[in-house]
């Protein structure tokens, strides 16, 4: 083992040295290989504190990618067909830019010799410069989920809602999220176990731009890799994007019974249960799972059997034996229906207050779901009750066991913690801080627009609780297996069955009390990136406040816009059938807010509901992660049962709806392939190429999407018609079974 102030002529242990002036390293020895075998891959073991950080080409392209990606994610978010671009094309594109302003801005220091000292050029475009920007872009990549909150309540509430009110609430549900990373970041940064799958992809596309890559013999570099990747998928996916689109899901097995509805409910891939189904497109493999490439197997595994006993086992289960009426409804769907089996009018039940019109629910009848909606949410149910019993027996003594290191001093650190010790912490009071301002704006946004938002400060304090309690269980799942279990439908349960009735309340407390802990892990993950590149915690912090506040303005902006500016922008019951501007998310959580907010969880899932035995998924949820460590008591030598990881497997199909079972069929057979198949047969071109494949495949998809939106649809949407732009070709999947129920386009039993 060697300390950190060693000589920096020693030899780094993993891969190629990296090109800078000089390096802290570790050498090749057991004490210092890491624990997880993809990091001791991926993340090299070296170091140089002297390289320039934050410099003027990091405010220019960190900023200037921060804005666009916030504008163009927020401008595609309302689409129908929606897509986020991830800030791995920024990543890409600021590395000739970087290097184009080293080469031409002048290297003149200014004011030198004082206090202000400053230059625009410090010298070449480097490593930590680009992470830094990297940092920043991600802010803009990733959405600002309040803005859902605006877009219900001006467009599908029809409520007034002014511009401060709305950035008071988005500013604050995502800098909160600072103030659970500060307190958490000492359990799900530092330690080695702790390794956030996701980042490798990151960590190898970094070390492609800048390393001198040693070309083994009749084989490309890793830079020569990528860009084939790159053009490959981008010429590639012009087909399944805009030429041949039933290439997002190829339900061949519907092709074979054009006029059966049990055929077609079986095999749709975005209507039914997917058998056989599959899509040669990476939008619809990596659309809500992520990219395949980056998840262990054995999380891609658990949720390959989450996948299969929920959609091949439960749901035909359920709906063939007419469990809650499910033939009256499609067997996939996220509508609410009457008990006839027609669309449910959900405007007829709002009154003036936009609260629940008692008097004409009750004529209307109770909301109906279909089968597939109903297991949803009772797997969500289930995983949350899993994921807390999960936590308490697999790594109960483990968090007890680091609390008590970190608060008494002596946790064991790995080589890239020990790196960082070579610069100053970010002080903790200074998340503190960030968190009591927040808490008081939060406070005093809901009692000065309390018509408005609807929720009273108790409701506040309420959220803040659920966020404390359940940011690091969570973070430790997703560190560790780059899945995160949504618990939002706890939020909305609980403030649903306390506070009825309210839907704008109900949307504002899960927004802070489960959106600021996804945010917080969010926050985590680029701390652990930068802990990987060796960035200083301080600029980190910089880059991601800066950030976070600036996306915030620019979402804002947009959504602002575009409500101004689209004439019936989300209102599908005007908008013509081609319209590309029908915001099926938003819808989703418009969904969400009538269930929980509006109707209320009593009405639905408790004791005045249709759907009250649910509950005792909470029950099945608790007892699961139970059985399997009593099996791992039984059987301590058989190394594959704690990796049954029941929280995951439980949550694997938690984004569906609006994901269908093609996304994940697709995603699992990529999985499988990356995760198995290659890992363990070819692990030398898994380790140089794995990643820098996934980061081509998005790079390519972005660019391609883009080009074709921008060049093809965004003024006349100009399109081909023919049989391969046609959809899938399972029109009755969405078709009832139950007798008598008439619906139009299907046939009647």
């Amino acid at each position: 083992m060697v300390d950190t102030n060693a000589s920096p002529n020693l030899q780094p242990s993993t891969g190629p040295e990296i090109d800078i002036p000089s390096t802290l390293s570790v050498e090749d020895d057991d004490d210092e290989e890491c624990p997880i075998k993809q990091v001791e891959l991926t993340v090299p073991k070296t170091d140089d504190p002297t390289m320039e950080v934050v410099t003027f080409r990091v405010w220019v392209l960190g900023l200037t990618s921060c804005i666009l990606l916030s504008f163009v994610n927020q401008f595609f978010w309302y689409r129908t067909n929606p897509f986020s671009i991830s800030s791995i094309s920024a990543q890409i594109v600021v590395v000739p830019l970087g290097h184009l302003m080293a080469r031409t801005i002048t290297r003149r220091v200014f004011f030198e010799g004082t206090r202000w000292e400053f230059s625009l050029n410090r010298g070449p475009f480097n490593l930590k410069e680009h992470v830094l920007i990297t940092i920043f872009a991600s802010s803009g990549s990733g959405t600002v989920y309040a803005t859902h909150i605006l877009t219900a309540v001006k467009i599908y509430y029809k409520k007034k809602l002014t511009f401060l009110p709305a950035l008071i609430v988005m500013i604050t549900s995502q800098v909160l999220g600072f103030g659970w990373a500060g307190i958490f970041r000492k359990f799900l940064v530092e330690p080695a176990e702790m390794w956030w799958p996701s980042n490798m992809v990151q960590v190898s596309l970094f070390r492609v731009l800048h390393e001198k890559d040693a070309r083994p013999r009749y084989s490309l570099s890793r830079i020569q890799f990528f860009i084939l990747v790159l053009v490959t998928v981008t010429a590639y996916e012009l087909f399944p994007t805009y030429l041949f689109t039933t290439l997002t899901s190829l339900s061949w097995i519907c092709w074979t019974a054009p006029n059966s509805v049990t055929v077609q409910q079986i095999a749709s891939g975005q209507a039914g249960l997917g058998l056989g189904a599959f899509a040669i497109d990476w939008s619809t493999i990596s659309a809500y799972l992520g990219s395949p490439l980056a998840s262990p197997w054995f999380a891609t595994a658990n949720i390959a059997v989450g996948f299969v006993i929920f959609v091949y086992m439960v749901i035909p289960f359920a709906y063939w034996l007419n469990v809650y009426d499910a033939k009256t409804f499609p067997i996939f769907s996220n509508s609410f229906y009457t008990v006839n089996g027609s669309v449910f009018n959900v405007d007829s039940i709002v009154n003036s207050h936009f609260q629940l019109d008692e008097e004409a629910y009750a004529a209307s009848g109770h909301i109906n779901l279909s089968i597939f909606f109903v297991m949803a949410y009772g797997l969500g149910f289930a995983a949350i009750s899993a994921t807390v019993v999960h936590i308490f027996l697999f790594h109960g003594r483990e968090i007890w066991n680091q609390s008590k290191a970190v608060f008494s001093g002596t946790s064991k650190i790995d080589i890239h913690t020990r790196l960082m010790k070579a610069y100053k912490q970010v002080p903790a009071w200074w998340f503190h801080v960030l968190l009591l301002l927040n808490i008081a704006l939060m406070l005093f946004a809901v009692e000065y627009y309390k018509d408005t938002l609807e929720l009273p400060w108790w409701g506040v304090i309420f959220a803040l609780g659920i966020a404390l309690v359940f940011t690091l269980p969570l973070g430790i799942i997703y560190a560790t297996t780059n899945q995160l279990p949504g618990l939002n439908i706890i939020t909305e349960y609980i403030m649903g069955y306390i506070y009825p009735g309210r839907p704008v309340a109900n949307m504002c407390f899960k927004v802070y009390g489960y959106i600021s802990m996804t945010q917080a892990l969010f926050l985590l993950g680029d701390f652990k990136l930068g802990h990987y590149m060796k960035i200083p915690p301080r600029a980190m912090f910089m880059a991601q406040l800066v950030g976070a506040v600036v996306s915030v303005g620019v979402y804002t902006g947009t959504a602002w816009w575009l409500m101004e500016s689209v004439h019936d922008l989300c209102d599908t019951a005007v908008l013509p059938a081609n319209s590309p501007w029908k915001c099926p998310q938003d819808h989703v959580f418009f969904d969400a807010s009538v269930i929980w907010g509006l109707i209320g969880p009593r009405r639905i899932f408790g004791d005045l509901g249709f759907y009250s035995k649910v509950n005792l998924f909470f029950l099945v949820g608790a007892i699961l992660p139970f059985l399997v460590w009593l099996a791992h008591k039984a059987f301590p030598k058989l190394k594959w049962i704690p990796l049954i990881h029941m929280p995951v497997i439980l949550s694997a199909t938690g984004s569906m709806p609006p994901a269908s079972p093609v996304n994940f069929s697709s995603w699992i057979l990529a999985g499988f392939l990356s995760g198995f198949v290659v890992f363990r047969y070819r692990q030398k071109w898994w380790a140089r190429h794995n990643y820098i494949l996934s980061g081509g495949l998005d790079a390519g998809l972005a660019f391609l999407t883009i080009l074709v939106f921008f060049s093809l649809q965004y003024k006349n949407n100009i399109g081909i018609q023919w049989w391969g732009n046609n959809g899938e070709g399972c029109p009755l999947a969405s078709c009832p079974t139950a007798k008598g129920v008439v619906v139009d386009g299907c046939p009647v039993f």
